[in-house]
């Protein structure tokens, strides 16, 4: 009995000091934090970037490739690091419709939460675009689709624009003339806006609109139309250039002809080309559009509406960025304003 009560009292005894030794050895490992890795350190030191949180992921749709789209892209980029949201600028190379599709069904499958498109067509594009806001919020820019179930519109009042347009072609034909308008295509509503303010604005001035010619945004074909309008109409008053290549286009082909500073040019926007040619003395004027304003105020109103706040979108869903005609008088200070807003050396 003595036996087997001393074997009980060394048994309890090695227990007891078995656990002593694993208590402490547990408390050591809660205490002792896991050795950082190389990776998480310089995570830890790093700032936080969206696409490293997986913020927000919106997306910018242009309507073609032009250099225009370089403006606009730094304001979607000026966005991005002020909100904190991953924004993906997608561009159709051949500006297409079928490549816009493409692109919106892509960012469907990605789970994107917003999208600002330029629609190449708005009235065919339709049922796309309401499939979109079925899946994410949907703004347009620089080209509208009010028909569709966008929630806004941010750019310029592209008829207003085009009357601006038609100022400039009145003056530089005082006692009326031929004008010949080029584009890439009537079907955008920014093409189709323009051309009625120009139209509405010459109304009474003796200027004949001989035709519209469209060369879906193909550079080469952009050049012949004007070739072949110089060549046809030797008489012609003013040619007039309503997308933003348009400009640099009929520039080359004036210059080509021999005919810089016998035939007047009216165009939009601010191709480094466009600008050039106007201090050259080739294009007379241009009306310029705020692309910097159509990427950046498009990522602000959009994280707002995903974020259930549309106090920013006005009751007719219409935010006008305004324009700026650009001259021989202005261009040298608008241009170096220009640069350095997108961060070039003037």
């Amino acid at each position: 009995m003595s036996k087997n009560r001393n074997r009980v009292l060394a048994n309890a005894l090695m227990l007891a000091l078995t656990a002593l030794m694993v208590v402490p050895g547990c408390k050591r490992k809660k205490e002792t934090p896991a050795p950082q890795t190389g990776k998480t350190t310089t995570k830890a030191k790093q700032p936080r970037t969206a696409k490293q949180t997986g913020d927000m992921h919106l997306a910018f749709v242009t309507n073609n490739a032009s250099n225009f789209w370089a403006i606009a892209r730094k304001g979607v980029e000026t966005a991005e690091k002020e909100l904190g949201i991953q924004a993906e600028f997608r561009i159709p190379a051949n500006g297409t419709a079928t490549e816009q599709q493409q692109i919106v069904e892509d960012l469907i499958a990605k789970g994107c939460k917003g999208m600002a498109i330029s629609p190449v067509d708005p009235a065919n594009q339709t049922p796309m675009l309401n499939q979109a806001a079925d899946a994410m919020v949907v703004i347009c820019h620089d080209s509208d689709a009010p028909e569709s179930n966008r929630r806004c519109y941010i750019g310029t009042n592209n008829y207003s624009a085009g009357r601006e347009a038609g100022k400039l072609i009145k003056q530089v034909l005082p006692q009326g003339g031929k004008i010949m308008l080029f584009v890439g295509t009537l079907d955008a509503q920014n093409a189709r806006d323009r051309r009625q303010g120009i139209l509405d604005e010459i109304e009474g001035a003796q200027i004949e609109v001989i035709d519209t010619r469209t060369d879906l945004t193909d550079r080469a074909r952009a050049k012949s139309n004007v070739e072949d309008t110089l060549v046809q109409y030797p008489d012609i008053g003013c040619l007039v250039g309503l997308w933003s290549y348009n400009g640099p286009t009929i520039a080359d082909a004036v210059k080509d002809a021999g005919k810089a500073g016998k035939v007047n040019v009216v165009c939009f926007d601010e191709d480094a080309n466009t600008l050039q040619a106007i201090q050259d003395g080739v294009i007379f004027a241009t009306v310029v559009q705020k692309p910097y304003e159509f990427g950046y105020q498009s990522m602000h109103v959009l994280k707002s509406l995903v974020s259930g706040d549309d106090s920013m979108v006005p009751e007719d869903g219409l935010i006008d960025t305004g324009v700026t005609v650009v001259k021989e008088d202005n261009v040298k200070v608008f241009w170096a304003k220009l640069k350095e807003m997108v961060g070039e050396k003037a």
